[in-house]
């Protein structure tokens, strides 16, 4: 199954990075990263189409089975370096498509509303956002391995797990 980690979070050792990194490894996914790659601002231009960076985001999430959104929360929504790679996106790369949402926010109560953005946004390209979703917080993390500790590593692990079976469930037709 080929599952794509789309990180949204727009710095380059941000917690959002680090949690897109640790699905990589262990799932041994695809990913674009969006802290490594510039996109141009999403105007409408039909030119930025055909951009080869554009065209590459394109085709990471046309070629994927599976994609795993991740962004940070910001002022209560999803990062905007993730709203405007979305929206260079449509239902042609999305439409059925299973999709998994995690927020990382700072702590506290943050989180759920990036999620409420994916998943909205999602809604308008016709995609398939499975009902678990993740927020992850500061302690979450395993600073000093660069992953997840235990508890996280096992929430993550459910998503993906139920990732994996609506994915089969959509292919077995």
């Amino acid at each position: 199954m080929n599952i794509l980690v789309l990180n949204g979070g727009p710095r380059k050792t941000g917690r959002t990075k680090m949690a897109a990194a640790f699905i990589e490894r262990t799932y041994n996914a695809n990913h674009f990263d969006l802290s490594e790659r510039e996109l141009p601002l999403f105007n409408g231009d039909e030119t930025r189409a055909h951009l080869q960076v554009i065209q590459e985001l394109k085709k990471s999430v046309t070629d994927a089975d599976a994609v795993v959104l991740l962004s940070p929360e910001y002022h209560n929504g999803m990062s905007g370096a993730l709203k405007n790679a979305l929206d260079f996106l449509s239902s042609e790369q999305f439409a059925h498509k299973p999709v998994a949402i995690i927020s990382v926010a700072g702590g506290g109560k943050g989180g759920i509303n990036a999620l409420n953005n994916m998943r909205t946004v999602m809604r308008g390209v016709y995609a398939h956002v499975i009902p678990k979703q993740v927020v992850l917080d500061p302690d979450c993390f395993d600073y000093d391995q660069k992953g997840l500790v235990n508890e996280s590593a096992a929430l993550v692990h459910s998503l993906i797990e139920e990732l994996t079976l609506y994915t089969k469930a959509f292919h077995k037709k």
